[in-house]
């Protein structure tokens, strides 16, 4: 059997989605810790730009976590997450792209990392960069909310996808900070489905297995290279 391994960092948004793919499908796969390396030789001879995740599979390397997470929904065994039908398939990509571009921006890059990341490697926040992220971030909330105000269960209804894994690891960490605390409750389908994906086996065994949150001692490079400046 192809050995299957995910490069990352274990606090990685987009990490976590690869992950929870795979741990839904029930695949068994080696975990490569780049924390020490990142943004050295090591790293980048894996990922040009810089980023995380990265996954192999045999002697096929691929990097960008939309291609990686559609790469394993195809290959391997398990309850299929990408619907056949082409309304239902290009609504799951909207959510997707919605998360990419409206979503993890305004609540990590900007919130949780001024709120989170920075604080705990003794790096002021930012208040500028908050402020302009919570309309946004609210804005995104109204559309998620707008979509599952109808009572299905998941993005696309009572079926999970890979839009559904997407958009978890970005609401689970700005639930971290104060602004997602008094930020969410206004959003009631919103936070029902957040306790349902919460509370899928396969979200527990993930987190069941995930080290305990440490700083993430990389992140001082980014408060250089690409921090928000307003």
């Amino acid at each position: 059997m192809s050995e299957t391994i995910v490069y990352g960092f274990p606090r990685s948004t987009f990490v976590n989605i690869v992950r929870l793919v795979l741990t839904h499908k029930d695949v068994a796969y080696r975990f490569e810790d780049l924390e020490p390396v990142m943004g050295r030789s090591e790293h980048l001879a894996l990922h040009p730009f810089n980023r995380v995740p990265i996954f192999r599979h045999g002697d096929f390397t691929v990097y960008e976590t939309r291609a990686i997470v559609g790469y394993i929904d195809e290959v391997f065994a398990g309850a299929r997450l990408t619907p056949q039908n082409p309304h239902a398939r290009a609504r799951m990509n909207q959510w997707i792209g919605v998360v990419d571009s409206y979503v993890y921006p305004y609540m990590i890059h900007h919130v949780t990392h001024e709120r989170l990341v920075f604080p705990e490697l003794g790096i002021a926040s930012d208040e500028k960069v908050v402020a302009h992220a919570l309309p946004k971030v609210e804005n995104a909330l109204v559309t998620i909310e707008r979509e599952l105000a109808d009572g299905r269960d998941y993005f696309l209804g009572s079926e999970l996808s890979i839009a559904d894994f997407y958009l978890l690891p970005s609401t689970f960490a700005f639930s971290l900070t104060e602004e997602g605390k008094a930020m969410y409750p206004k959003f009631p389908a919103f936070c029902r489905w957040r306790e349902r994906m919460e509370s899928l086996p396969t979200t527990q065994k993930l987190r069941a297995i995930l080290p305990p949150r440490e700083p993430i001692a990389h992140a001082r490079e980014w408060a250089k290279s690409h921090r928000p400046r307003y």
